[in-house]
């Protein structure tokens, strides 16, 4: 059963998606939360699997709610999911660098938000490549953009060096294990040391850092995609 904590300000959206949720078999809404301070109390009480939460909440922001319960939840963290009225925005960027798991527009079609909770609850990313290119083209390299603290590449294996390249690429796990010839299980292992040593709390955490590292580069990365 996956747990599901959301967080809006507007009352209606609230009812929505916790309707959504109980209508829905191996999902549970286990609480509502209208402020970033609530989601706070509330991802700290009752340890979901899975957060909605707004991205532009009064008072506290979603992007700061995110980075206090990532850093205070224990392990397992929960994964957490931005709601937006807009993709291409630079608060969906600081969220996916702060460490959020993917982001949904508000319109999204009921049937697509499920799906994209139960990928998020078995660590998969929820946008296609090209929205990642289209975040990354826009965000990762502006002067002015504040800077994520600078990963450190050196202390991967050639291997793992590897699998963050191809994990920035949008490629799923199952694709990895079909591209280095190994199984999934060994992909995960290293995917996970992976994020061990960069203290990253995402797969969309990675991607951004496989960019902003110059492990890969807007443009360069369509390119590799379309010639493999």
């Amino acid at each position: 059963m996956t747990r599901l904590l959301i967080v809006d300000d507007q009352v209606l959206i609230r009812a929505g998606l916790a309707a959504l949720a109980a209508a829905t078999p191996g999902l549970e809404a286990v609480g509502q939360a209208a402020t970033g301070e609530e989601a706070i109390e509330l991802a700290a009480s009752l340890r979901p699997d899975v957060i909605l939460m707004d991205i532009r909440l009064p008072g506290m922001s979603g992007i700061a709610a995110l980075e206090y319960i990532l850093d205070q939840a224990p392990h397992p963290k929960p994964k957490i999911v931005m709601l937006t009225v807009f993709d291409l925005d630079e608060y969906v960027y600081a969220a996916l660098r702060a460490g959020a798991s993917g982001f949904l527009l508000k319109d999204t079609p009921p049937e697509r938000l499920l799906a994209a909770v139960a990928l998020i609850a078995e660590g998969e990313m929820l946008f296609a490549p090209t929205v990642t290119r289209r975040l990354v083209e826009t965000f990762a390299h502006r002067p002015e953009a504040p800077r994520a603290q600078p990963a450190s590449l050196g202390d991967l294996t050639e291997r793992e060096t590897e699998v963050l390249h191809l994990v920035g690429q949008g490629l799923t796990n199952e694709q990895i294990a079909q591209r280095l010839v190994v199984s999934i299980a060994t992909v995960k292992t290293h995917l996970n040391r992976v994020m061990s040593k960069l203290g990253l709390q995402s797969r969309a955490q990675a991607v951004v850092v496989a960019y902003e590292s110059g492990l890969l580069s807007p443009g360069r990365e369509q390119t590799e995609r379309s010639s493999s």
